[in-house]
């Protein structure tokens, strides 16, 4: 199974920089078996039925970019720092530009409120120490931080106040993600509302989201790629819930790829269970699924493991037409863009 096989031609400005306003009225690719469908999101109302349950992700994301300085003399520089991920020693690995100027022990100060220290740097990395914690540093980030969007986005534009908004779910709970389950990004509370009239249910689960999901495949071989680990949690009641769904007859219906990450992850003995600790389950065809009987996403990069996940659940010729439709009809991609529903035979 090659790289190659998972390329496709996107042209040019078709990368959403801008999400549709209001969320649901951002167009909504259909696929049910062989056949595709041209709606907006507010059809979900149609295409679910009594007793399907959507998982929704719930981590929310932190504004991960900061912009600060470190001085050395009479010097100073100016630093980018991307925060990744809180380690066990309570330091944070992040991404710093440029990673040459700064040295082990040198302060980056990135407001009045917060600065941290280096405390090492490897693998193209650093660990910062900050000087807050808790409920002072989440308070300190939210004011000097900025929302960490994709990088095909960030060459277009830079992050803004609004997107502290666009960037979040609105049913966003758990701090932890630096970048947003993008599917959940088209609900609104009308939808919702809807949705739970219809006879829909939902189950709350927790991926944060890492700067890992926008690596690049650097195998030819894909089932020589190694997966990057995130976080999650699929607590007691969800899983009691979807199981209970699955057996009524219900569909359990993932938002998002981390959705279905996540909840694939819990039920790698068989059936869902709770689970919590790191995931790095890799999806690409062949992969036999346990629990997701059908998917809601956003359309993705070429040559991407999220590519690969819809392949193996759509199979690689239907989803080579679904995308093939997609660019055909001006469908918007990636973070920002439109949706898809995604229902196999």
């Amino acid at each position: 199974m090659k790289l190659s096989d998972f390329d496709f031609d996107l042209p040019e400005g078709r990368i959403a920089t801008r999400p549709a306003s209001p969320r649901s009225s951002a167009r909504l690719l259909v696929a049910q078996g062989d056949a595709i469908t041209d709606g907006v999101v507010t059809d979900l109302v149609d295409w679910l039925r009594p007793g399907d349950r959507l998982v929704l992700n719930d981590t929310r994301v932190i504004p991960a970019r900061l912009s600060g300085t470190r001085r050395r003399g009479e010097s100073e520089a100016r630093i980018e720092a991307t925060l990744l991920e809180p380690q066990a020693d309570g330091t944070w690995a992040a991404l710093l530009k440029p990673l040459k100027r700064v040295k082990d022990g040198e302060e980056i100060r990135f407001s009045d409120a917060l600065s941290a220290v280096v405390e090492a740097r490897e693998d193209g990395q650093a660990r910062l120490r900050f000087n807050l914690s808790g409920e002072d540093f989440d308070a300190a980030l939210e004011a000097a931080g900025a929302m960490p969007l994709p990088p095909y986005i960030a060459a277009l534009r830079a992050a803004d106040e609004k997107d502290r908004e666009d960037y979040q779910t609105v049913w966003a709970k758990n701090s932890g993600a630096v970048a947003a389950p993008t599917a959940s990004l088209h609900f609104d509370e009308a939808l919702l509302a809807a949705l739970e009239a219809k006879g829909v249910a939902f189950t709350h689960v927790t991926l944060h989201v890492g700067a890992g999901t926008f690596l690049p495949v650097k195998v030819d071989d894909v089932t020589q790629h190694r997966m990057h680990g995130e976080w999650g949690e699929v607590s007691e009641h969800a899983a009691q819930e979807i199981s209970a769904t699955k057996a009524a007859g219900g569909r359990v219906i993932p938002v998002g790829t981390t959705a279905l990450r996540l909840i694939e992850t819990a039920a790698e003995g068989g059936e869902i269970a709770p689970f919590s600790g790191v995931t790095e389950i890799f999806i690409y065809p062949g992969y036999r699924f346990r629990v997701t009987d059908a998917l809601m996403t956003n359309f993705h990069l070429p040559k991407s493991t999220l590519l690969m996940l819809v392949s193996a659940l759509m199979g690689q010729d239907r989803t080579r037409r679904i995308y093939d439709h997609a660019v055909a009809e001006g469908y918007r991609f990636f973070s920002y863009g439109d949706a898809s529903l995604l229902i196999p035979e």
